[in-house]
């Protein structure tokens, strides 16, 4: 394992993937990733992807014996300003790890047996992307589905509000809904989908190889989805509307794992 590489210039090339962040967030990064904070590292760390490089406060390295399962990832340390310089804002977590973005599993590739699996259609919001995924981990689901207009699970900070687990959890894409439900009907799993409006309320028995689908919070799922779907609610008070789409996935999927088991 190499040592740390010190870098006292915020335009060193070496570092260059950190550099802008939240510009490049707007723009884009080329099939590389960015994870922050010390409980993502942890992750980072042990997720089967590929690393590229980690760039953390000088300060912080001795009290960071995690860094040793690094392997041959470079490993660069720089001073809290420089570190700041670098990323473009005050970097309070102190903590950078780059990574290449691995490919989607196929749809079509789901294991056998019992399963769970979200199906995000139209979530623009960061953090319900990311809220979900961690879901996903806690429960035990096969992968997420997330559609086009779906809000990227490798954003900074839907990684963040995922504590690593888009890093974790197989993410599966899909084009569009026929696409959607010719795979899983292929794979004989079973569709439902989160309305407010009717349904079979939870607590209810679920099929044991479960696709949960989930539209953007507001307009939600389209009628035509609905329609092919079998529908669940989760009860609520009745003088309130509804719950966030991350807090009803984490009670679908643990309803399903209650069930099917982890």
């Amino acid at each position: 394992m190499a040592p740390p590489i010190p870098i006292t210039d915020a335009q060193d090339p070496r570092i260059a993937v950190f550099t802008a962040l939240k510009e490049r967030d707007r723009i884009g990064r080329d099939g590389i990733f960015i994870a922050e904070g010390v409980t993502v590292l942890a992750v980072f760390l042990r997720a089967p992807i590929k690393r590229l490089a980690i760039l953390i406060d000088e300060a912080r390295l001795p009290r960071l014996p995690l860094l040793e399962a690094r392997g041959n990832t470079p490993l660069y340390v720089a001073p809290q300003n420089v570190l700041d310089q670098i990323a473009g804002y005050a970097l309070h977590r102190g903590i950078l790890g780059a990574g290449r973005i691995p490919a989607p599993l196929p749809l079509n590739a789901l294991p056998e047996g019992p399963l769970r699996l979200p199906v995000l259609i139209g979530l623009s919001n960061h953090d319900n992307v990311g809220g979900i995924f961690r879901n996903a981990a806690a429960f035990g689901a096969a992968a997420v589905a997330t559609d086009p207009t779906t809000a990227d699970p490798f954003y900074r900070k839907a990684i963040r509000v995922g504590v690593g687990a888009p890093l974790t959890v197989p993410r599966a894409t899909f084009a569009n809904p026929k696409t959607l439900f010719d795979a899983l009907k292929t794979q004989e799993i079973t569709p439902y989908a989160l309305s407010p409006a009717g349904g079979t309320t939870l607590p209810a028995p679920l099929a044991p190889r479960a696709a949960f689908l989930f539209g953007t919070e507001g307009p939600g799922l389209p009628a035509a989805i609905l329609d092919r779907c079998a529908r669940l609610t989760v009860p609520i008070a009745q003088d309130f509307d509804s719950l966030n789409v991350a807090t009803t996935s984490g009670i679908v999927l643990h309803a399903h794992a209650a069930q099917h088991g982890l």
